[in-house]
């Protein structure tokens, strides 16, 4: 549904995008991800054929975004981060008018269907501007989803929402993702997590990572790592001494105690703990740490590689991954 192939966008001697490749399979919620600037957004509206690609080329079901800008816009929904509202029509009335301009037949029963479908039927004739804000942004789903596309590209459905709000309309992501492919890019990444089959991890115009978030996890802790947390000992001595331990590659302050980074796929719990005894110090917490979203993507982010580059996480090339 969605295939991108050696993507490059340029504005004058920046390049925004480059060179990058993924693609989006029919029923699959792709997390978007990557700090601000990294070209998440120019990569979205090139897809919705807002704006040409500079190399490349991208397609969305079958349609090239380039030469066939009219057909791909007719097989995409698109919300924007900032909602294309109009406050002083009505609901349900607005809701119609992207329907008549999307030219969908039976507009008027199409528009109740997917008004139902996010939850603003029962508010289909109050003004916009009366509205609460995550109201607005179910409106800003119906209107990208009234004429039934194959893909769908939100662009942080949730930024502003309150905790309560943010609930709902990850639901209703993930119930439209069972009849539409999603590219869903957002900042909160336990959201990702939660929502998303696979997540794409861009920084600096460069896809860092791909994959589904556990595999991802599994793959950067090469081994695991641990917390143990120690007592009658100075912190300098126990990180020292938790380094010193065969087969931990490194042992950092980490809280209350010390993050272990195991270097092989060895357990060494047993030793960490006979060490510690033997030491005379007290063992007082002792287990296994799992990686979570915000880890990887703090890892894949913001610390470059020995020549100046960022780590890249490719994904494996059998069968793809669904979370």
């Amino acid at each position: 549904m969605i295939e991108v192939e050696h993507l490059t966008k340029r504005y004058g001697a920046f390049t925004a995008v480059s060179d990058i490749s993924f693609k989006g399979e029919p029923g699959e919620i792709l997390g978007f991800l990557g700090p601000n600037g990294a070209g998440k957004t120019t990569t979205m509206r090139i897809l919705t054929g807002y704006m040409p690609p500079t190399e490349g080329t991208a397609r969305i079901a079958g349609y090239d975004v380039f030469h066939q800008s009219i057909d791909v816009r007719r097989h995409v929904g698109y919300l924007p981060e900032t909602v294309p509202l109009y406050p002083d029509m009505t609901v349900g009335g607005y809701v119609r008018y992207i329907a008549d301009l999307r030219g969908v037949k039976e507009a008027a029963s199409r528009v109740d269907d997917v008004l139902k479908t996010v939850g603003m039927y029962e508010r289909r004739h109050s003004l916009i501007r009366n509205i609460t804000k995550g109201m607005r942004q179910r409106v800003g789903l119906a209107q990208a989803i009234v004429h039934d596309p194959e893909v769908l590209i939100l662009d942080e459905p949730t930024i502003g929402l309150d905790p309560l709000q943010t609930l709902e309309v990850r639901d209703l992501v993930r119930g439209l993702g069972k009849n539409h492919t999603i590219l869903f890019s957002t900042h909160i990444l336990s959201e990702a997590e939660q929502v998303c089959d696979r997540v794409i991890i861009i920084d600096r115009g460069h896809i860092v990572a791909m994959d589904a978030p556990q595999v991802l996890r599994e793959r950067l802790q090469q081994g695991g790592r641990l917390f143990v947390r120690v007592g009658g000992v100075t912190p300098e001595a126990a990180r020292k001494g938790l380094a010193a331990v065969t087969g931990v590659a490194s042992a950092e302050p980490y809280n209350d105690g010390y993050v272990v980074t195991v270097s092989g796929l060895i357990d060494v719990r047993a030793r960490i703990a006979s060490s510690v005894v033997g030491a005379g110090w007290q063992l007082l917490e002792l287990r296994p740490l799992a990686m979570s979203l915000e880890d990887i993507f703090l890892e894949l982010t913001t610390r470059p590689g020995s020549d100046g580059s960022v780590k890249q996480i490719q994904p494996k090339k059998k069968d793809k991954v669904r979370a």
